[in-house]
């Protein structure tokens, strides 16, 4: 087989390749190895379908043309603005300026884009243009609804409501309007087209400006918005702060809560105060630490007085008199005692007197000591009575906290009103002065001037467009056509589809008589032909076969012309060859070689005697024709009449080549193909179509005949899927010219 496929090559058959599939263009890859590029495919395509996708340029440029010359001037003018980031949030309550960082810059800009193309921007500037109400305005853009609406310029009565003009005004506006951003900028450019010039730059500045003020007056109605929000909410808190103040007056009165301010408030601005009863009781806690510091005092003077004298009697004056006064008779009374007896009358005198001093001494002592013990009794009285005291505190004041409990809640639901209404209040004087400034973030940068030549039509532009999609529909409709054609038109496309070896392939011959082309042994028919004897030669171990059959799918495919040439070649070979027309419902051969058709294979077949067969003008070759017609070709063929005649004939001739009829419709065909050695399938490169040829296939061979392999006539190499250069004008003419002509294809 792969000398075969070696063969099928050299005479202009690809064994190997994808082809124009449907719905995608394969990278192809010969048997040889090298690959045709897409670029190759689509210019085959294009030489193949050239007038159809010449036909669609042709069309789509005289609508170009067309389009250009009827289309209305159209004028664009355009205005440019500068739209500056701004993201001041009046409404928060806390003072805290938003974080641009938290939106993308992305979604505001986008934001405003919308803005520039909303609905009601375009009714604003309809609006200040005064166009609702204006008939030239509406016939300027072709808009049909107007003729219903006016008449005679004028508008009609209860034609339509102002609200329903001034829709579709704006619509008419946006549908001409475009919104273009700078890239990487501020600036956007705002387009308007219209046919005049003077009415599209009126309408962009107007767009510009009107979108400056709608800003403005979305931002007014925000902060009014804002204003008349928190004066509700206000109005809803002073009503509130004044619930929740006699909630806490009223149970404070009914629980007898007596709470006396600070004068300090804390952190958060609540209001702190102390209770009445906690003050009592740290007075009286402190009465109780000074009450039990004197107890203590006097406790120690009392145990310091015991058999002692105390330090009070000694820093007592009068006591102080009397040791003075002691002292003094004492000495008087020593001195008595140096000169007289101690019962002297003076001295016994002055005795007594010490005596009683010593006794009012001890008395004023002992006065000292009672005094002592009676201030530390009076301060264990005291201390005792404040410390009941201060238990009698302490349990009110526990009392007072478990009253203080919901007078705590009612006085915190009074702190956090008073603070929403401060922070409001201050918010709203703070949007109250905002409001009233002006602060816009959009800029016009340069106004639209008068545009002095129209946008549109382009012409280069428009005739560049309905070329290229001229080209584009044309190559889509060639595709379109080259998958509907189930045509095999290409030899690489009869391996893959018959799976069967192509033999070889013959071109496209006109103006010629077949006859004459084929004697000449230097055309390139003949030379096809001998293409296909050298693939046959390896068809089999013994060469040609003896015998063959020659068919094809339908008629018209040249399995007649193939019969004769194939016979010529083997003739010329010096080989003894039989032409045997076995087409007997269409014979054909005796008319290509101009002879008569009075005897032949049915005369034979049906059992007739003598020779039926004639020497032709090429040495070596015999015909039999196919004789009159008989009533059932089949019947005859089924027969052992036919396998007598090949056995009969291999003993004159070398080889025996039967030009069988079509296989489709008939059993003429697969009955001569199971008899002979093999047979040869021819297709028409224009006409035979894939299923009807791989349905002939099929019979053969379920027929158990031999299928050699396939021939395809009529091919011409231009129209090729590949662009293969199958070339069958190879001369034999002057070598100088030879010479030349190749180192032309060198070059």
């Amino acid at each position: 087989m792969n000398s075969l496929q070696e063969v099928a090559v050299a005479g202009g058959g690809h064994q190997d390749g994808d082809r124009w599939l449907p719905g995608a263009m394969a990278h192809v890859h010969s048997a040889a190895g090298s690959g045709v590029s897409l670029v190759n495919q689509l210019m085959s395509l294009l030489r193949r379908r050239k007038w159809i996708v010449g036909g669609f340029i042709l069309f789509t440029l005289l609508i170009g043309l067309l389009a250009t010359i009827l289309a209305t001037p159209q004028y664009t003018a355009s205005s440019t603005i500068d739209i500056q980031r701004e993201g001041r949030n009046f409404a928060s309550v806390d003072d805290k300026q938003s974080d641009s960082g938290q939106w993308m810059d992305n979604e505001f800009y986008q934001t405003q884009y919308g803005l520039l193309k909303s609905q009601s921007l375009a009714e604003r500037v309809a609006t200040q243009l005064s166009l609702v109400d204006d008939p030239r305005f509406y016939e300027r853009f072709s808009f049909g609804k107007a003729e219903t609406w006016f008449e005679n310029g004028r508008l009609k009565p209860g034609a339509s409501t102002r609200d329903e003009r001034l829709h579709e005004a704006g619509n008419i506006l946006l549908s001409h309007v475009d919104i273009v951003p700078a890239r990487l900028s501020r600036l956007v450019t705002i387009s308007f087209t219209s046919p005049d010039a003077a009415f599209s730059q009126k309408v962009a500045n107007a767009w510009a400006a009107q979108f400056i003020q709608q800003t403005l007056a979305r931002r007014f109605d925000t902060t009014a918005y804002a204003r008349n929000f928190l004066e509700g909410r206000l109005e809803n808190l002073r009503k509130r702060i004044d619930q929740s103040e006699r909630a806490l007056v009223d149970y404070a009165s009914r629980e007898a809560i007596v709470n006396l301010p600070t004068g300090s408030g804390s952190k958060d601005g609540t209001t702190v105060e102390r209770p009445l009863v906690a003050d009592d009781l740290a007075a009286i806690n402190q009465e109780l630490a000074q009450a039990t510091a004197d107890r203590i005092r006097a406790q120690t003077r009392l145990a310091n007085s015991q058999g002692a004298q105390t330090s009070e009697a000694l820093q007592s004056s009068g006591i102080a008199q009397l040791r003075v006064r002691r002292a003094d008779l004492m000495g008087e009374y020593q001195k008595l005692l140096v000169q007289f007896d101690p019962e002297y009358p003076p001295a016994v005198a002055l005795r007594r007197q010490v005596q009683q001093l010593d006794s009012a001494i001890s008395k004023e002592e002992g006065r000292f000591s009672g005094a002592l013990r009676d201030s530390y009794n009076a301060s264990v009285a005291r201390e005792n009575a404040l410390r009941a005291q201060v238990k009698q505190y302490e349990a009110r004041v526990l009392d007072f906290r478990r009253r203080s409990i919901q007078y705590n809640i009612y006085h915190r639901d009074v702190d956090t009103n008073q603070q929403l209404y401060d922070g409001l209040l201050q918010r709203y004087k703070q949007i109250g002065i905002a409001g009233g400034v002006g602060v816009n973030n959009i800029a016009i940068v340069d106004n639209a001037d008068l545009p002095l030549k129209p946008s549109r039509p382009r012409p280069l532009i428009n005739m560049a467009i309905a070329l290229l999609a001229g080209l584009l529909l044309g190559v889509g409709a060639a595709v379109v056509i080259e998958q509907m054609d189930d045509r095999l038109r290409d030899p690489t496309d009869i391996p893959r589809a018959l799976h069967i070896p192509l033999l070889s392939t013959t071109p496209k011959v006109s103006g010629e008589k077949i006859q004459d082309t084929l004697l000449d042994v230097k055309s390139a028919l003949s030379e096809a032909y001998l293409s296909l004897q050298t693939a046959l030669s390896f068809s089999t171990s013994q060469g040609v076969p003896r015998t063959m059959a020659i068919t094809s799918s339908q008629p018209a495919e040249g399995k007649s012309t193939t019969s004769l040439a194939l016979a010529y070649t083997l003739a010329r070979t010096g080989a003894r060859v039989l032409l045997v027309d076995g087409d007997m419902r269409s014979p054909s051969v005796h008319h290509m070689l101009g002879v008569k058709n009075e005897r032949g294979l049915s005369n034979y077949l049906s059992g007739q005697t003598g020779t039926f067969w004639f020497a032709a003008q090429v040495p070596g070759l015999s015909v039999l024709t196919a004789g009159p017609q008989p009533p059932n070709a089949a019947e005859l063929l089924t027969g052992g009449a036919f396998r007598k005649l090949l056995d009969d004939m291999r003993a004159d001739f070398d080889h025996i080549i039967i030009d069988a009829p079509p296989v489709m419709g008939l059993a003429d065909a697969p009955l001569i193909g199971s008899v002979v050695e093999g047979i040869v399938f021819v297709l028409d490169s224009q006409a035979t179509r894939r299923p009807v040829a791989q349905v002939a296939v099929g019979r053969l061979k379920g027929a158990h005949a031999h299928v050699l392999g396939a021939l395809m006539t009529k091919y011409d190499a231009r129209n090729s899927s590949y662009g293969y250069g199958y070339n069958y004008h190879y001369g034999y003419g002057d070598p100088a010219e030879d010479s030349a002509e190749l180192r032309g294809r060198a070059q």
